[in-house]
């Protein structure tokens, strides 16, 4: 099938009930991993790259000082390869920037090839991220691509989104934000937190996404609500992450049952990074328990490299830190022997690794989350068919 836009999932989660889960990649080996779990639980699926995912998949290792080209060049690397896997797969794909850092950054992510766009204006005045979200809304529907709002503050880090204290969403304000924008759904503040850090028995405002909603309904505003911050970091990957040398402290998620209360009250979409790369990393300390003679192996001198960095940094569950070594592999899935670095097939087995470990993560998400069987319920339409439902749609 073609990459579809957001809003026709959104439409269905809205109709039917269920949140789909958003997942962030940071390679393609991983959005490969993504689609394929969908594709068993016949679900729609929505492969997520962050914005500085899109430095990272461009190549800049150290990616918190990625440049918009290093921006562009990941885009359309991630881009080019997700529409190739959605031409090969029997349900919808959607193609989700997470985190657009500003206009340039949106711009470069719908020339790569994403078919959904998140502007991130919280940290600005109301008026302001009204005015800059309401110009994205502008230039992405006029594509045919979907947009994603944020009106409050999270607390916690994820990448370069970092704030101590939350801000809750006003729901009045909420309403007001969507009037004035037009967005398609909106990321609120209630509750929840980015990062592996988010406390011990999370209980979310669910009637913050209650007052949002029903304002919503009663104005006759179709939008839908995002959680961002929803990990759930399982406990039983952090605990083995930690029999095998890590050393993850006070890593706590949303509980699973918070989550899954606030989905029948508005929240059509759940955004996910922490779980997978948790996921990962157990997966690659495994890989080391079982196969120590690669924790010292000149012939695999890259893959020996990244139990070096492993080691080093026990606090650290982030791939992106300690994979790049095989970057280029990380990121194209190929397990090519770039450089003469290391056997293709320890590289392979690596890859292997992040595979399972997105898998589990992602699968049991989508059953969580209701979103099992409910491919053939989300419309296909295309960029263009959505622009021009866009035009017809009342401007804001």
């Amino acid at each position: 099938m073609p990459l579809i836009p957001l809003r026709p999932l959104l439409e269905a989660t809205r109709k039917h009930g269920f949140a789909q889960g958003a997942f962030n990649v940071n390679s393609v080996v991983q959005a490969q991993a993504v689609i394929e779990v969908h594709e068993m639980f016949r679900s729609a699926g929505i492969v997520q790259g962050a914005d500085l995912a899109n430095a990272f998949m461009g190549g800049r290792a150290d990616f918190m000082k990625g440049t918009i080209e290093d921006k562009r060049r990941g885009a359309r690397r991630i881009g080019e390869a997700v529409k190739k896997l959605a031409q090969d797969s029997p349900i919808p794909i959607v193609l989700h920037l997470d985190h657009g850092k500003d206009f340039e950054s949106v711009k470069a992510a719908i020339a790569g090839g994403y078919t959904s766009v998140m502007i991130d204006g919280s940290p600005l005045p109301f008026d302001e991220n009204v005015e800059l979200t309401r110009e994205v809304v502008k230039y992405a529907h006029a594509r045919g691509v979907s947009v994603e709002g944020e009106l409050g503050v999270l607390s916690g880090m994820e990448d370069d989104v970092f704030s101590e204290h939350s801000t809750y969403t006003n729901p009045l304000k909420a309403v007001e934000f969507f009037k004035k924008t037009g967005v398609d759904c909106l990321a609120i503040s209630y509750g929840t937190k980015h990062g592996a850090v988010k406390g011990e028995n999370v209980r979310l405002r669910k009637e913050i996404v209650i007052a949002v909603a029903e304002n919503l309904k009663h104005e006759g505003i179709f939008g839908v609500l995002v959680s961002h911050g929803s990990s759930v970091v399982p406990q039983y990957i952090v605990e083995e992450i930690n029999q095998l040398g890590g050393k993850i402290s006070q890593a706590h998620g949303i509980p699973l049952d918070e989550l899954k209360s606030v989905i029948k009250s508005g929240i059509g979409k759940i955004n996910v990074d922490t779980d997978i790369r948790l996921a990962v990393t157990r997966n690659i300390r495994e890989y080391f328990a079982r196969n120590s003679s690669k924790k010292r192996n000149s012939v695999a001198e890259a893959v020996s490299t990244i139990w070096e960095l492993m080691e080093r940094n026990p606090e650290q569950f982030d791939p992106r830190e300690y994979l790049t070594p095989i970057m280029e592999d990380f990121i194209v899935g190929e397990g090519k022997d770039f450089a003469g670095k290391g056997s293709v097939g320890d590289i392979r087995d690596i890859l292997a690794c992040v595979k399972s470990g997105v898998r589990e993560v992602v699968g049991s998400l989508i059953v969580e989350f209701g979103a099992v069987g409910h491919a053939a319920q989300v419309e296909v339409v295309s960029l263009d068919e959505m622009a021009n439902r866009y035009r017809c749609m009342p401007t804001c």
